[in-house]
């Protein structure tokens, strides 16, 4: 009977740790502050930016713990709607969940991720290298496969459900999430994930619809690749956006922030 009393109460105490964890991460507020964006390249701490988003991969520990000592927040980019065959994680997706290549990407495949019994333990490792790094919160990529020629017939609901699952075991880790991208879904996701992260929504007219993330109090970061500032930055100031300008390679440099 006590060894039972025990278990109960060690049971309790973990699940009182995971929700206390969970509801303690960062909620990044609406912001027209600089942000950075790299993700190749040795990271420049030089850059006055008070988030940062480099690769969950290869910056090391050390890096996010030199980020936190300026005051600055790291976020973890990682790919998880396509296969990259360059990471060291490659070989335990098996052929059954990769589909077509990414467009312009050789070296990447779209994942079937209607197929979440196999593709959990894989990201779930993931998330958890993440977490040791430090980091405050996770971008997964690609999370808008439904939109594309992936080799699978995925649809709205199974990337809805893909994506909420991303985000409750981010969360589960005590991290924020970040939806990318995936304009189409604002609406049923913005309740699940901390902030966006989106890619060119001035120059394909989508900033609008991830203004409920502002009206939600969470933060939009935008990154600009052809649209010059000069002529976005009203607008970005106006929907309390996070803008930048930067190369596609996403090299430090350049980097041009509508607002210091």
């Amino acid at each position: 009977m006590r060894r039972l009393a025990v278990l109960l109460l060690t049971a309790f105490t973990a699940a009182l740790t995971l929700t206390s964890t969970a509801g303690a991460h960062w909620h990044p507020k609406p912001t027209t502050a600089a942000w950075q964006w790299q993700l190749q390249g040795k990271i420049d701490l030089a850059i006055e930016a008070d988030v940062y988003e480099v690769d969950g991969f290869e910056v090391p520990a050390k890096t996010v713990s030199a980020l936190h000592r300026k005051g600055r927040r790291a976020i973890c980019y990682l790919d998880v709607g396509s296969w990259e065959s360059y990471r060291p994680d490659a070989d335990r997706f098996p052929e059954s969940v990769l589909g077509r290549a990414y467009a312009g990407y050789p070296d990447e495949r779209w994942l079937d991720i209607r197929r979440i019994d196999i593709l959990a333990p894989i990201l779930r490792s993931r998330f958890d290298r993440c977490r040791r790094k430090g980091f405050d919160a996770i971008e997964p990529d690609n999370i808008a496969g439904y939109e594309n020629k992936t080799g699978f017939p995925l649809t709205a609901p199974d990337q809805l459900r893909f994506n909420r699952w991303v985000a409750r075991e981010v969360h589960r880790r005590g991290m924020a999430v970040a939806l990318k991208n995936d304009p189409e879904q604002v609406g049923q996701l913005v309740g699940r994930f901390d902030f966006a992260i989106v890619e060119e929504c001035f120059a394909y007219e989508e900033c609008g619809k991830f203004s409920p993330f502002v009206g939600a109090g969470k933060a939009v970061f935008v990154a600009e690749y052809s649209e010059p500032l000069a002529a976005i930055c009203d607008q970005a100031e106006r929907l309390r956006f996070s803008v930048i300008h930067k190369d596609y390679d996403l090299f430090a440099r350049p980097w041009e922030p509508c607002f210091p």
